[in-house]
């Protein structure tokens, strides 16, 4: 009985204060170091916990804690879903994952996870991305009613940089790209050195809610690298979206290549 009690205190702390390790977790259950390393050790191989981007020594907690509470409350923070998951497209490719909400004509970036590698992208929490030159944002207006994607058209298309799509007809026909192969991508639309992919999170009801992006310079978005880590985010994104109560849709998939 002991031994449960343990694994359900350590179940509680992770989720509290992840990423956390086993001396800190240890230190503030006030348990023995071993109790704590079988108590994650038991969690881990039961699914309800994980390593934090690939790191054994650091732990989360995985979506099927999160849907366990959802069960329980009737909800579950869009923040909380994502992160997980996030982390392990993270850990696949090793570059920038961004989450953001759309906010009128643009969409706001709210977590952030940064590659190790030396040259990336850095945005600050709370930068707002204009919804027409951004992945994120062609993403979220992809997945939106015809009466949305209309209202934004009339709104105007700002030109920031000479790749920037400032014409309705060429901007839909980018929107029934996007929504054919389940993401969406920018090649520098918003600034030059920028380029991303992304695809829409939807809530039970189909609203896209937020979008999930795989950023880096545009230097490193090789037509190979766009290809490859749409079709990641894209899988990523539909999990988000199934932990937030949507039903699976099919999306067309490409094989990624072996060691991602």
């Amino acid at each position: 009985m002991q031994s449960v009690l343990n694994a359900l205190r350590v179940l509680e702390e992770v989720a509290a204060r992840q990423p956390i390790g086993v001396a800190d977790l240890a230190r503030s259950l006030e348990l023995p170091k071993s109790s704590a390393q079988r108590a994650l050790r038991t969690l881990h191989e039961a699914g309800w916990i994980r390593p934090a981007a690939g790191e054994v020594t650091r732990w989360v907690v995985t979506t099927k804690a999160l849907q366990v509470g959802r069960r329980a409350t009737g909800e579950l923070s869009l923040r909380d879903v994502a992160l997980p998951l996030m982390e392990e497209l993270r850990r696949r490719i090793d570059e920038t994952v961004h989450l953001t909400v759309p906010d009128g004509d643009k969409v706001v970036l709210i977590e952030r996870l940064e590659t190790s590698k030396p040259v990336r992208i850095i945005l600050a929490l709370g930068t707002q991305l204009p919804i027409h030159a951004s992945a994120n944002g062609k993403a979220v207006l992809a997945a939106s009613p015809p009466e949305v994607i209309g209202r934004h058209l009339d709104s105007g298309l700002e030109e920031f940089t000479d790749s920037t799509i400032t014409d309705k007809d060429r901007l839909l026909a980018e929107l029934a790209r996007i929504r054919e192969r389940g993401y969406a991508t920018n090649g520098g639309e918003w600034r030059d050195d920028v380029s991303a992919v992304a695809a829409a999170v939807r809530d039970e009801s189909g609203t896209p809610v937020a979008s999930i992006s795989v950023n880096m310079p545009t230097s490193r978005m090789t037509p190979e690298a766009s290809a490859t880590y749409g079709t990641l985010v894209s899988e990523t994104a539909r999990q988000v979206s199934a932990a937030l109560g949507h039903a699976l849709e099919h999306t067309p998939s490409t094989t990624p290549r072996p060691g991602l």
